[in-house]
C-alpha cells in the first residue's frame, strides 16, 4: 500500500507538467540518460558512485527535476591543447545524466533543421563521413573556405540565445530547466574571453551572462 501511494503522489505532482517535460523525467528516460552518460566511462569513480544504488539516485534526481528544484553543480575545469589551447569543463555526472534526457526529448527539434552537410555531433555524421563528403566536392569546386568564429562559446550572450530556443521550446518547464543549465555557465570561460561590443550592443551588454561551457 505504501508504494501505491507513494507512485499515486508522484503521478498527481507530473500532472502540472507538459507532456513533453513528463516524457523528460520518466524512469525510462533517466534510465537511458544514465546509460549514455556512463557509456564507456563506468570505472570512473564519479561513474561508480551514481551507480552504487542507481535506482535510488536516478529517482532523487526525479524528484528534483519534477519539483523543479534540481540545482546544476560546478564544473570541473582543465586545459588540453589540441592543437591550440583549450579550457575544458566537465559538468558533475549527475548533471551529465539531465543533459542527455533533456536531449532525449529535445534533440530531435534541432536535428530537423540542420543542414545535411553539419557533421559535429550529430548520430549517423561524424569525422569520417565529413571527409568524405569533402573529398566528392573536391571533384566539382576549386575553393574552400576555412574559417572559424574566434571565443565563439566563450562570448555567447545568455539573454540572445534564450530567445533563439524560446521557438523550438514552447514548454515553460523544460525551458526553466534549460535556463538553469545555461546559467550554470555563466562567467565559466570568463578570463578566456575579452568583451567585444558591436554597433548594435549597449552599455547593458556588458551586464548579461555569457559563455558556455567547452565539454
Amino acid at each position: 500500500m505504501r508504494v501505491n501511494k507513494i507512485n499515486s503522489s508522484a503521478m498527481d505532482s507530473t500532472l502540472q507538467h507538459s507532456p513533453a517535460f513528463c516524457e523528460l523525467i520518466s524512469w525510462s528516460n533517466l534510465l537511458k540518460a544514465y546509460q549514455q552518460a556512463s557509456q564507456s566511462k563506468r570505472r570512473r569513480p564519479a561513474v561508480s558512485f551514481f551507480d552504487y544504488n542507481l535506482a535510488d539516485r536516478l529517482l532523487e534526481l526525479q524528484s528534483e527535476l519534477r519539483d523543479e528544484c534540481y540545482q546544476p553543480g560546478a564544473y570541473t575545469n582543465f586545459f588540453i591543447h589540441e592543437p591550440k589551447c583549450r579550457k575544458i569543463s566537465a559538468a558533475p555526472f549527475r548533471d551529465r545524466v539531465v543533459h542527455h534526457a533533456l536531449c532525449n526529448v529535445i534533440e530531435p527539434r534541432f536535428e530537423a533543421r540542420f543542414i545535411h552537410d553539419s557533421y559535429a555531433n550529430r548520430v549517423g555524421k561524424g569525422t569520417h563521413r565529413a571527409v568524405n563528403c569533402f573529398q566528392a566536392y573536391m571533384k566539382n569546386y576549386r575553393y574552400v573556405l576555412r574559417c572559424d568564429i574566434r571565443q565563439y562559446f566563450p562570448s555567447i550572450d545568455h539573454e540572445i540565445l534564450v530567445s533563439r530556443l524560446q521557438p523550438l521550446i514552447p514548454e515553460p518547464d523544460i525551458m526553466t530547466l534549460v535556463k538553469k543549465i545555461i546559467a550554470s555557465g555563466e562567467d565559466v570561460l570568463a578570463d578566456q574571453y575579452q568583451m567585444t561590443l558591436f554597433p548594435c550592443d549597449d552599455l547593458l551588454s556588458f551586464c548579461r551572462p555569457r559563455g558556455l561551457p567547452i565539454g
